[in-house]
């Protein structure tokens, strides 16, 4: 595997090593406490972000007291994906999880690299509370783990505090522990045991504006997703209160992300912004100068970073960047185009694969099957109908009606979204809500073909095996042949071996 960007360090950039007390081999008193903390199923709708609706004030005094980023990202917006990315520091089709766990999805290899490898390897303590939703579980040899999984129904949520204490306080060897909390999966549950305790309802809130409608129904689900959030802000406030009464947030490098953006229209399972850009705050004190950052980062990005704070032996192939250098205040060198994907979800109701790169302006998706319907358009409404009325609102929810009545731009982007063209191309300066495709516009066609080029070039450096048509053709066959949750479970996949990554 070929690396997809060479890390070159400017004299700057090498001087802000020695200020942080850190080079590839640190020494024990330089290597820090690191806390991973992961929300389910949520972008930046955080008062941090500038949320309007957001009642998050934990996450907000971290992101004041450390760095936080406003333009992050995850390289596929799906939980297991992308958990398996973060934990390996590759992109999908390179660890192989292109699909949710549950439906038998799994990396190419279980030798694959990871954090918690790495970082017992180098002396660490590794723990894990709550799910970890990657196949198969074996190539994560976490020495602690508890609340093993998904946790939807929000039971025993003080355990996430109580499980964290216990591992913190277990002995003086610096340690890696990633809390990965249930909130704002779906369901939107209101309230659970008292929090949170002032609770919105949809005339308090207007839905995010990435889905270009507002009709009361949705924004019921919406108000409950904030709640949902706030109870995420509680939970996060009483491990971080922990972790200060155990006497070592000094000495602890806090990193807060989602997994990916909301279960909504236009949001997860996409590669829309609303899908894959997510929330990303870093707090280390003495080391992390408390400022907002705006350069082009991905959640592939933890695991080289990590490895170099932890002073572990670094690994040259990963396609992501050591964030170090942003750790402090001074303008760095940095990557100029930020790339992502989508294959699938669950089978073929989800399956129809993408990639996508953004620069500093703007953004290009490609459809790998273009022109055809995706499943998982009329899914996600018929979905969202469905819980709806599950929970008895007072408002019918009419989706489809709503789109009908929307502007026009909006409703030729949903018409988009359901029958995507082999390219959308969108100025996220005058469009950030990905509503106009400039992909046909002759004033565009330069930064189309400069950045269907950048695109192409990302591919093959990363190895993509959608490169190969054949590979194309047996994937979409192998998805659609599995229609159900009880033939996944029987199922064993081929596509790690004709993928060629196998050994």
């Amino acid at each position: 595997m070929r690396m997809l960007i060479r890390k070159s360090l400017s004299s700057g950039v090498a001087a802000m090593f020695v200020l942080v007390s850190l080079s590839t081999k640190a020494a024990d008193t330089d290597r820090p406490n690191i806390l991973l903390i992961v929300s389910e199923d949520n972008g930046p709708e955080l008062g941090c972000y500038g949320d309007p609706y957001a009642n998050t004030p934990h996450l907000d005094r971290l992101a004041g007291d450390g760095v936080r980023f406003e333009n992050a990202y995850v390289p596929q917006a799906g939980c297991s994906q992308s958990r398996a990315s973060f934990l390996t520091g590759l992109y999908p089709h390179q660890h192989g999880q292109i699909g949710l766990a549950t439906w038998g999805f799994r990396l190419h290899r279980e030798d694959i690299p990871n954090l918690p490898r790495r970082l017992r390897a180098a002396g660490y303590r590794t723990g894990l509370i709550g799910k970890l939703h990657i196949n198969p579980a074996s190539a994560f040899p976490f020495d602690f783990h508890e609340i093993t999984g998904s946790n939807f129904s929000r039971k025993r949520l003080g355990k996430y505090e109580t499980f964290a204490t216990e591992f913190i306080e277990a002995d003086h060897k610096p340690f890696f522990l990633s809390v990965n909390y249930p909130d704002a999966h779906d369901p939107w549950i209101r309230q659970v045991d008292g929090i949170p305790e002032q609770t919105l309802a949809g005339s308090d809130v207007h839905v995010m504006p990435y889905m270009g409608i507002d009709p009361p129904g949705l924004r019921d689900m919406v108000a409950d997703y904030y709640n949902c959030l706030a109870r995420l802000d509680r939970l996060v406030g009483d491990l971080l209160s922990a972790l200060e009464q155990s006497g070592k947030a000094n000495d602890t490098l806090v990193i807060y992300i989602g997994d990916h953006g909301a279960d909504m229209l236009r949001g997860k399972r996409t590669c829309y912004e609303g899908g894959l850009r997510v929330p990303m705050i870093l707090r280390w004190p003495g080391h992390i100068q408390p400022q907002i950052r705006n350069e082009l980062v991905s959640t592939i990005d933890l695991m080289p970073t990590l490895l170099a704070v932890a002073g572990a032996d670094s690994m040259e192939d990963l396609p992501g960047n050591n964030m170090m250098p942003l750790f402090g205040p001074k303008k760095v060198q940095w990557r100029t185009h930020l790339f992502a994907e989508y294959h699938t979800h669950a089978t073929g109701v989800n399956y129809y694969p993408q990639r996508c790169v953004r620069d500093g302006r703007y953004k290009l998706i490609e459809s790998l099957l273009p022109d055809r319907v995706h499943p998982d358009n009329d899914d996600t409404l018929r979905k969202l109908q469905g819980d709806h009325e599950k929970r008895g609102a007072d408002h019918p929810l009419r989706l489809k009606n709503a789109i009908t009545k929307a502007k026009t731009i909006v409703r030729d982007a949903y018409a988009l979204s359901r029958r995507p063209p082999r390219y959308q191309l969108f100025d996220l300066d005058a469009d950030s809500y990905e509503f106009n495709n400039l992909a046909k516009d002759p004033e565009h066609a330069d930064t189309l073909r400069r950045l269907s080029m950048k695109l192409d070039e990302w591919r093959q450096e990363t190895e993509d095996p959608l490169l190969d048509a054949t590979n194309l053709r047996l994937l979409t066959e192998e998805v659609r042949s599995v229609k159900t949750k009880a033939q996944a479970r029987k199922h064993r996949w081929n596509y790690p071996s004709y993928f060629g990554r196998s050994k």
